[in-house]
């Protein structure tokens, strides 16, 4: 099923775009999320993948130790790469003691936005 045009909403009105626009629009953006990713490694997105499905399950922050065991990296290669994930601000950030505190879209620190998973799990969204 191919769609002509995207609805628009703007204020009480849907107003509908043109399939050209909403098409370009998608296209710039897939390049933008390509170019701010492309530094990305298969290591990477297998320590940011680990911390997102683990932080709700320990809901605690992770430290370094835990996250190379889980992902076979060695603890050095590890603390790299949470470090380049946290300086590019992206998807971690760690608490004072180095550990991984919140992993977009989740935290184990107090917001206020509450989440419950289906399997059991609470957590706050970040």
């Amino acid at each position: 099923m191919r769609f002509d045009a995207a609805l628009l909403g703007v204020k009480r009105h849907l107003i509908p775009l043109p399939g050209l626009l909403w098409r370009r629009a998608v296209a710039r953006t897939a390049r933008g999320v390509r170019r701010r990713l492309g530094f990305m490694t298969r290591e990477h997105h297998a320590v940011r993948d680990f911390v997102v499905s683990e932080l709700p399950r320990a809901g605690r922050p992770l430290d370094l130790a835990r996250i190379a065991a889980a992902t076979g990296l060695t603890k050095a290669r590890a603390g790299a790469i949470v470090g380049e994930l946290e300086r590019k601000l992206t998807f971690l950030y760690r608490d004072a003691a180095g550990a991984v505190e919140w992993a977009y879209p989740v935290t184990v620190a107090a917001t206020p936005h509450a989440l419950a998973f289906s399997t059991g799990e609470r957590l706050n969204g970040a």
